[in-house]
């Protein structure tokens, strides 16, 4: 999977550019509309046979895949349903899932879930493309988590040596994104607010991100308001569809669909969560939970002014006072981080996950990308602070 990318790039608060994703043919958002926006969707994108990809979870102890094949099969649009995609997206349940998919003769992929569904959705259809060398076919995306995959043009999967590997294509970002809030109702409440997380990190890293304009940074501001407000509010009161359907939104603002020339890691803490997750089986959600607050940290003490800068703005906007310094703003952005993190009961340790200490000088040299970088020995200490 991703590591950071090592080419150095002007500063894009003055020069740059902007292109939304080329498939991107609408996002439906609100409790319920799934009913409407699906067969809208379907019929935009000119698909015939629809093939249902999900997990096992959410196919055997929720009705959300049931409802979404009766909208299909009301459209005569159902081909069939693919629920053996494991957490990380296993390579085997790809090759599986793009025989079957094959099989059935479906020109459209409708995943339904979390980020490992919607990966594997375009992993399918990357590896469907490369077979056929036709053109890429289409997803529609319906998530149920907050990890917002959806909005991206590349797919993390785990390789047959249990890696985070990836492919990328803006081809593969997904044609349509229904965000109804009701589907997300039986989403287990750790996985809804550790993805919600991910979000957090997702805003905050795209902060400091290379080649990302100015307006979507204060998309992200936006978003952070959001999260702060509603995720605890969320854990409350986890019945309440309008505070889930805000943080949907608030999902999309943080990963607000961006056409890049070259896809990679948003930041240390992406990167050091894909080195962690598929390896150490933690859930992406909870990799955001240990290493943004750490990775914000050091920040603090590595980034250019101008990072500085973003993350201490992030202070204003959650209506925070400055500390008077910009580090040490960007340290209360950090506090601040953590404070969250706890308040929704999701500390964690790398020793809840059994994370051998030995492998963190790997973990760390293949997050940054080479083992001269001058970061790599701060990296080192910060993964080694994440076993208390």
């Amino acid at each position: 999977m991703s590591s950071l990318d090592p080419s150095k790039y002007d500063s894009s608060d003055l020069h740059g550019s902007y292109a939304w994703t080329d498939t991107l043919k609408g996002v439906h958002y609100g409790p319920g509309s799934v009913k409407t926006a699906l067969p809208k969707l379907l019929s935009i994108i000119g698909a015939k046979k629809a093939f249902v990809v999900t997990g096992r979870s959410l196919h055997d102890k929720t009705d959300i895949v049931k409802k979404v094949e009766n909208i299909l099969k009301e459209h005569n649009a159902y081909g069939a349903t693919f629920y053996e995609i494991g957490q990380h997206s296993p390579i085997a349940g790809i090759r599986d899932g793009l025989k079957r998919f094959k099989d059935v003769g479906a020109d459209v992929i409708v995943s339904v879930g979390g980020g490992s569904p919607v990966d594997a959705a375009k992993a399918i259809l990357y590896f469907q493309q490369q077979e056929t060398g036709g053109p890429f076919l289409r997803q529609i995306a319906i998530p149920t988590t907050l990890s917002a995959a959806e909005y991206t043009s590349g797919a993390g999967y785990t390789n047959d040596e249990g890696y985070k590997v990836a492919v990328s294509s803006p081809e593969l970002a997904p044609a349509g994104i229904i965000l109804d809030a009701e589907l997300t109702l039986a989403t287990p409440e750790r996985l809804w607010l550790s993805t919600g997380m991910r979000a957090v990190d997702h805003a905050v890293e795209n902060l400091y991100r290379p080649l990302v304009p100015p307006p979507i940074k204060y998309l992200c501001y936006a978003a952070l308001v959001d999260l702060f407000k509603y995720l605890p509010e969320s854990k409350a009161n986890p019945q309440a569809i309008d505070v889930r359907q805000k943080l949907q939104i608030a999902s999309w603002m943080s990963l607000w669909p961006l056409k890049l020339e070259k896809y990679s890691a948003l930041g240390l803490s992406h990167a050091l969560g894909h080195k962690l997750g598929a390896r150490y089986s933690i859930p992406h959600g909870i990799t955001s939970c240990l290493t943004l607050a750490p990775v914000v940290a050091l920040k603090a003490e590595v980034a250019s002014k101008e990072d500085k800068e973003w993350l201490a703005g992030a202070l204003f906007h959650l209506r925070q006072p400055s500390t008077g310094s910009l580090e040490r703003d960007v340290l209360k952005l950090s506090a601040d981080i953590q404070k969250l993190v706890d308040d929704l009961g999701l500390h964690s340790t790398l020793s809840e996950y059994k994370v051998p200490r030995e492998d963190l000088p790997q973990i760390a040299q293949l997050a940054v990308g080479a083992q001269d970088d001058p970061l790599l020995p701060k990296v080192v200490a910060l993964l080694e602070s994440l076993y208390a």
